[in-house]
């Protein structure tokens, strides 16, 4: 329930925007991307970018997850839908999905917990909660507090696809609403683990191999990282002239080159 409330509220903000009268005295208005929490950060960036390059633009991008954009787009709220997760056969048929670039999905723990890789079992386990000790899997003698992500993120559904199969996660689980706070519950406790985006684990956590395998862009790229995901700019028909050239603008050689400093692989 909490993320259908969350949607339906940044649906009634977004509509209230919309209905707004610009505060330049003309009658555009910004571009709307709205979505995934993942993906919002390397969208500002580049939204940045764009209307440093472009003053007369205007790019407003918002966050409330990847099923909160779907919503957006489908309720003409949003020109653009932020997705960080495959579209469903469903959703497919309604909105198109365009891969900006692709991440690693990282498992992070904190710095001063000593466990450095994990196997997907192993993981699964701290999940669901059958592994309730870090002694079990090398670490010291503490219990694990496992931090999700809520329903409807895309995140969450990608740890769920590549992690958890069949498994649910542990209602003792601490649910979270963004990578943000993941990162800093974890950052804060030895006995955390969570999940979030490669491209923002940044130095304050620590990031396990999983399966013998480091979590690089590189081994993204390579396919040998296997918690990886597509980031998606999710549409619905045709879209104006302004949204198409922003939308342009975050697939060309300079926007993916720097997603790529960002610590995400390029779209191609």
């Amino acid at each position: 329930m909490r993320a259908n409330t969350t949607g339906c509220c940044l649906l009634a903000l977004l509509a209230a925007l919309l209905l707004m009268p610009g505060c330049t005295g003309d009658q555009t208005r910004a571009v709307s991307v709205v979505g995934s929490t993942s993906v919002q950060p390397f969208a500002e960036l580049l939204a940045e970018e764009y209307v440093t390059k472009h003053p007369r633009a205007g790019v407003d991008v918002q966050g409330g997850g990847s099923t909160a954009g779907l919503q957006a787009v489908a309720n003409g709220l949003a020109d653009i839908g932020m997705c960080s997760r495959s579209l469903s056969p469903t959703e497919a048929e309604e909105f198109s999905g365009t891969i900006i670039a692709r991440d690693g999905l990282a498992i992070v723990v904190n710095p001063a917990n000593p466990v450095r890789e994990l196997t997907t079992p192993q993981l699964r386990g701290l999940f669901t909660g059958s592994i309730d000790n870090w002694r079990a899997v090398g670490g010291q003698d503490m219990p694990v507090r496992p931090i999700t992500r809520e329903e409807g993120s895309g995140t969450r559904e990608s740890f769920v696809h590549l992690v958890m199969g069949k498994e649910r996660i542990s209602r003792r689980a601490l649910t979270q609403e963004s990578n943000g706070a993941v990162k800093e519950l974890v950052k804060g406790d030895r006995a955390a683990i969570g999940y979030m985006s490669l491209g923002l684990v940044g130095e304050e956590l620590k990031s396990v191999q999983v399966d013998g395998v480091d979590p690089t862009s590189a081994n993204v790229l390579a396919g040998t990282y296997k918690l990886a995901r597509p980031f998606l700019f999710v549409t619905r028909g045709p879209i104006g002239p302004d949204a198409q050239r922003f939308f342009d603008y975050v697939l060309s050689s300079d926007s993916q080159r720097t997603l790529e400093t960002e610590g995400l692989v390029r779209a191609q």
